[in-house]
């Protein structure tokens, strides 16, 4: 069972100078000629226009600096530029800085995706309109709290039980979203990820913190003994998840996108040393030998794990990459761009070890 068929033309992407947002946008342009995109984002720490770099001069891209909790802004960008289709990505996503500073997370995860939906509600639902609109929300397992080692992983009805102010922030915006569309008719659709890899990640989370600190001769920060249970996801896989979702989901419907790919963080760090041996050899011993346990996070989640089987069966998607081939493209993408960690590494706070 599908849902209908809907056909984007004018498409804002929010947060789209961020990580997965970036692959996105990059995505839409390359694979549908028809499509236009408008690209906002607040630009901060956590975005940047070299992100979006291959895309300058491109005609079908115009990009707005600007935040989505700004009314005015939203609404006048969906009027401006006829927008039929919103793909909300921008979002304060950094477990350890909602520990620190959980305010940004309400503002930017909760009233960021309420502005959105009210502009989105204006333009599309009150009046009567044959405009094909859909407004897709993307979101992650963290809301489902944690599993133990012989948990079956999430699915679409997991109950929510997040943990964190970032999760539990997510979770309320997955809540209205819902709510738009069960009360107002709003053509909506959610998807909750697990954890994303690949280019243009920023320098704090764990993968580059892992890279940058072993190229930097530093030490290789672990939480404990690295044992936290992650499923990962190529981020181009994402992307083309997102991009069959919004044009043949269900509306109304959740889609949980994983890349059954579950490891311990301190197997990927191993991992990872090894092919930086291969790849670029440390002047003296091996990389490994950098990898150090540090203080572990405030009520860090053991594990999280994604069943994408409703995805997989429904609109028959399935990642292209292993964890294997995705980990190196993703090694060998950040040694032939070190100016990525070198700039996003000014603006990381604090440590990723996990997430």
């Amino acid at each position: 069972m599908t849902g209908s068929i809907h056909s984007p033309r004018s498409v804002l992407v929010t947060g789209g100078a961020g990580f997965i947002g970036a692959n996105f946008v990059a995505h839409l342009i390359a694979t549908d000629p028809a499509v236009r995109v408008t690209t906002l984002d607040a630009l901060t720490y956590a975005g940047s226009l070299d992100n979006l770099s291959s895309l300058d001069g491109n005609p079908r891209h115009r990009f707005v600096t600007g935040d989505i909790t700004d009314a005015a802004l939203v609404r006048a960008l969906l009027d401006e530029d006829a927008i039929d289709t919103v793909v909300h990505f921008a979002a304060e996503s950094h477990v350890d800085r909602s520990i620190t500073g959980p305010a940004a997370f309400i503002n930017t995860n909760i009233v960021g995706t309420f502005t959105l939906l009210e502009a989105a509600r204006s333009a599309w639902c009150s009046a009567p309109s044959t405009r094909d609109a859909r407004f897709h929300h993307v979101s992650t397992d963290e809301v489902f709290g944690s599993l133990d080692a012989a948990d079956h992983p999430f699915v679409e009805t997991t109950p929510y039980s997040p943990n964190s102010p970032y999760s539990a922030s997510k979770a309320g915006s997955d809540h209205l979203v819902r709510a738009y569309h069960h009360t107002y008719g709003l053509p909506v659709t959610v998807s909750n990820c697990s954890n994303n890899y690949g280019p243009y990640q920023h320098a704090e989370k764990f993968i580059p913190t892992v890279i940058r600190s072993a190229l930097g001769d530093q030490p290789i920060p672990i939480y404990g003994a690295g044992l936290n249970v992650r499923d990962w996801l190529y981020v181009a896989d994402h992307c083309t998840a997102i991009d069959a979702v919004l044009r043949r989901g269900r509306t109304g419907h959740t889609y949980l996108i994983g890349g059954r790919s579950e490891r311990r963080n301190i197997d990927i760090a191993r991992q990872i040393c090894a092919m930086l041996d291969e790849l670029r050899p440390r002047a003296s011993g091996v990389y490994s030998d950098l990898l150090t346990s540090v203080t572990d996070r405030l009520g860090h989640d053991f594990r999280y794990a994604i069943d994408s089987g409703l995805i997989e069966s429904e609109l028959g998607w399935k990642p292209a990459e292993s964890f294997d081939t995705g980990i190196r493209k993703t090694v060998k993408w950040y040694l032939a761009n070190p100016g990525h960690l070198e700039r996003a590494t000014k603006s990381a706070v604090g440590i990723a070890v996990s997430d």
